[in-house]
């Protein structure tokens, strides 16, 4: 059988390009230039490199190096035809791909095109290679590690966030509970800690009453037979009466000393109201290091004669039980006449919550 002479040149050319013979199309398209020197060439050459099997890339990519920004256009185009078609035929060679992308000789926009097509071809590939890239001398192959990171840092920050606002939710020791709010805090993360713990913070007080020898602990005072917030009573050295008082404490101490002065010997009480939403169980919870009672609703829940032992967070747990709508707290706290420094404060901090210490809300 004959062939013609030009299927015999075609074939030739075609089988001189499989076998890697790509020279003379590569530096036809490197020598375009402005003004559209050298394009017909260029044309014709591009024709034939695109022809080329894929085993070709590297060298494509090669002819890339140094090359003017018109013949880089051509012979990136020509990558991304060879490449599609190496795509389809899963004929991609990435291992080619690989040792032209670690040599740092290669210039880096032709490194960043075989990053690509790696990626285009074993996705997992380019993902184990990702981070041996983080100081590669191309700032553009960096963006990929340096992603990576940033990713990586938001789920671990996105961890860190739901761990540390577990943890408060479950804390119960102050210091836990200031690590984990600094913590949170340092991330952008609010933090009420009223509200999580539920603690009240708005009262009606009234002080001083006596406690003289200390006996005002058990002195029953106007407070414990009636609450009418516009009255006035004899008081230790003067009237007094009720006024409003709301902690700007994060903690929900309730300090008599800021209302009426560093008093000792004294009585005072607070009172407030909580709504609950339904008829229901709960715990009263209170810190207090001066002697103190509370009642619920005119029922005495407990009493503790005892001055200056320390106070914390859920100190007492009294429970109780709470009636749908409008349930009166009222607390009684007494202050003895010891004028060390450290027995100055007069104070507590009382919390609405269930039995496990998860805050109940007001309704109001």
């Amino acid at each position: 059988m004959k062939l013609h002479f030009a299927s015999l040149f075609v074939l030739t050319s075609l089988s001189l390009h499989a076998a890697g013979d790509l020279s003379k199309p590569i530096k036809a398209l490197r020598s375009v230039q402005k003004e559209g020197q050298g394009n017909e060439a260029a044309g014709k050459a591009w024709q034939e490199i695109v022809k080329a099997d894929a085993a070709h890339l590297p060298e494509v990519l090669k002819g890339m190096n140094g090359a003017n920004p018109l013949a880089e256009n051509w012979l990136r185009a020509a990558v991304g035809v060879i490449a599609d078609e190496a795509l389809k035929a899963k004929k991609m060679p990435v291992e080619t791909l690989v040792t032209f992308l670690k040599d740092t000789k290669n210039s880096p926009g032709t490194r960043v095109v075989a990053f690509d097509l790696i990626q285009r071809a074993d996705a997992k590939l380019a993902e184990e290679l990702t981070p041996t890239l983080l100081n590669d001398v191309s700032s553009d192959l960096r963006r990929h590690p340096v992603a990576k990171l940033i990713e990586a840092g938001d789920v671990a920050l996105e961890t860190a966030i739901a761990a540390f606002t577990k943890g408060l939710s479950g804390a119960r020791d102050e210091d836990q509970i200031k690590a984990l709010t600094k913590k949170l805090r340092d991330l952008g993360q609010p933090v009420d800690l009223p509200k999580h713990f539920g603690f009240l913070m708005s009262w009606k007080l009234i002080a001083p009453f006596s406690n003289a020898d200390r006996a005002g602990f058990e002195t029953v005072y106007p407070p414990e037979k009636e609450l009418h917030f516009d009255a006035i009573y004899e008081g230790k050295s003067k009237k007094v009466e009720w006024v409003d008082f709301t902690s700007k404490d994060e903690y929900g101490k309730i300090d008599f000393n800021k209302p009426f002065g560093m008093e000792k010997s004294a009585v005072g009480y607070a009172a407030a109201d909580f709504f609950s939403e339904s008829d229901r169980p709960a715990e009263i919870r209170i810190g207090c290091k001066n002697g103190w009672k509370v009642w619920l609703n005119g029922e005495l829940l407990f009493a503790r004669d005892e001055y200056h032992r320390g106070a914390k967070l859920d100190q007492y747990k009294l429970p109780c039980q709470l009636k749908k709508g409008k349930n009166t707290i009222l607390v009684k706290c007494c202050q003895n006449e010891q004028t060390e420094q450290w027995t100055m404060e007069w104070e507590f901090q009382l919390r609405v919550c269930d039995a496990t210490g998860t805050a109940i809300l007001a309704a109001k």
